[in-house]
Parts: C-alpha cells; structure tokens; sequence
C-alpha cells in the first residue's frame, strides 16, 4: 500500500529537483506584472489612454510612431501521468511491486506540480486510459489518489498503442506527458502509442523488478503469464537464463531507441532501488 507521507518527503527535494525541457518547463510561476507571465503576441498603434509603459520605445526610435506590445497570458503546464495498470505491472514483492512504484513515481509528478502551481492529470491505461484525479491540482486531490491507486488491482492485457493514442487528444501544448510502465510490449506499439500523446514533452520510466532484470536460475519452473494467464514449464538455468537476459537487453534498447527517435526522455527505473533516487533521475532527467 502506498503511504501519503511520502509526499511530505518529497517537498525537501523540491529546490534540487527543477526539471528543464526544451519543449516545455517547469518552475515558479511569474507575477503577473507589466512583462512577466505574459507572451508578447503583437503590436497595435498607441492611442490616448493607454499604458505608456507598453510602448516599445526601440520601435518608435526607428519609426517615429507610437506602438503598443500586445501580450497573452501564459497558459500554465498541464502534467499528464499515465500509468500503466495491466497485468504484468502486479510483478514484485512488497515495496518493489511495480504498479506501486509505478503509482509512487506519478504522484510524485503531481505534487511536485502542483506545488509549482501547475495542472496534472492521474491516469491509469491498460486497452484504455481511465482518468482518476477530478481536475482539482491540490493536496486534497492527491491523497484523495493516494486511496484511489490503492484499491487498483493491475489485471488484464495491455494495449500501449491504442490506449495513448486514443489519449492524444486531450493533450494540448504546453504539457509534458509521462508514462509509467514496464514497457513489455512491442516496440513499435510503444513508438505508435507515443507518437499518438507527442505534442509536446514526453517521459518514459520503464519500470521492471529486480527478479526481472537478472533473474536468478530456478532450475524446472511454471512461468505464468499474468496478463493471458498462460502458463510455460520449462528448465530455467545456463544457456536459457543467459538467452533471457539478452533478450531483454535487446529490447530495452529497443525501446530507448524508439524514446531517442521521438525525443523523449527515457530511464530505466529498478522497482527494487530507493524510490527518491529513481525519482530524482526521472525528475531531473
């Protein structure tokens, strides 16, 4: 289960983890004084009564005409946390069991957002993506999450592409969309289901159990899938733990590089490593 103190913990961190992105950032929030939190948009001719201070004297040094700068609000960042809830995330033992990890880092996400005075929104994903938060971007909300991820029980099969690609339209600019998931899938859904939320920033935490990544030899074992409940009994040991492990190797660098093509972000995160340093290599990138 996961425990709400956690976030309390993570507010000493906070100074010391300031995500940068090219394509969107996070920090405190301007004033919204003459020239700050505001985006210069256009000029219009000076007519009595207006601001003086918006004059853009540079301008009228190279026009002789009095010209106003036009500004729009700045729209806040809206942190989209997709977290993937199909069978195979219930893997791992206690605090190591990856849809509570998983869960953990989200959240983190959205508290660390909302004390910057930004929106999130709490997803989980399986065939679909299933909105958990109410649109509120407080406290409140996230512990009211908290209860909400610790009644989820991860079950049936996983469709990355069609789950994110159907999200994509709720995305708009200005976000960074992070997805939490072992990413036990083919590669090119993976690719499709981020090209489909791609509008603006992207993280991906590949989440996998310490017994996952290097498995120990077992000798004659029942491997069950959790997903389709099919299940394999088979000798695991020498050539085929070795042939497993290059497997694996072989498809997270798969799916690094589809995250490389599409200039997302892309970590590695073990279920079975202290949380705040996996979520301070996801939050610092």
């Amino acid at each position: 289960m996961i425990d709400p103190a956690f976030l309390d913990e993570l507010g000493r961190f906070r100074s010391a983890m300031k995500r940068q992105s090219s394509s969107v950032s996070q920090g405190d929030q301007r004033s919204k004084s003459v020239g700050e939190g505001l985006t210069f948009s256009d000029y219009r001719r000076y007519v009595r009564g207006d601001d003086t201070r918006l004059i853009d004297w540079k301008l009228y040094a190279r026009t002789g005409e009095y010209f106003i700068k036009q500004f729009e609000t700045e729209r806040s960042l809206t942190v989209h946390v997709l977290v993937d809830a199909s069978g195979s995330m219930g893997y791992g033992d206690g605090e190591a069991n990856k849809f509570e990890y998983a869960a953990k880092l989200g959240l983190g996400f959205a508290y660390l957002t909302a004390e910057e005075n930004n929106d999130f929104r709490v997803s989980v994903f399986t065939d679909r993506v299933e909105r958990l938060d109410a649109g509120r971007s407080n406290r409140g909300e996230l512990l009211a999450l908290v209860d909400r991820l610790n009644d989820r029980e991860p079950s049936g099969e996983g469709d990355f592409a069609g789950a994110l690609d159907g999200y994509g339209a709720d995305v708009r600019s200005r976000s960074l969309v992070v997805v939490l998931s072992d990413c036990l899938a083919d590669p090119d859904a993976i690719e499709t289901g981020l090209v489909g939320v791609g509008r603006s920033g992207i993280v991906v935490g590949t989440v996998l159990s310490p017994r996952e990544l290097r498995p120990d030899p077992t000798g004659d074992t029942l491997f069950r899938d959790p997903e389709t409940t099919e299940t394999l009994r088979t000798y695991f040991g020498g050539a085929r733990a070795a042939s497993y492990r290059e497997r694996l190797d072989a498809h997270l660098s798969a799916v690094e590089e589809r995250c490389r093509r599409l200039r997302a972000e892309h970590a590695l995160v073990n279920s079975g490593d202290d949380f705040f340093d996996s979520f301070g290599e996801l939050w610092v990138g």
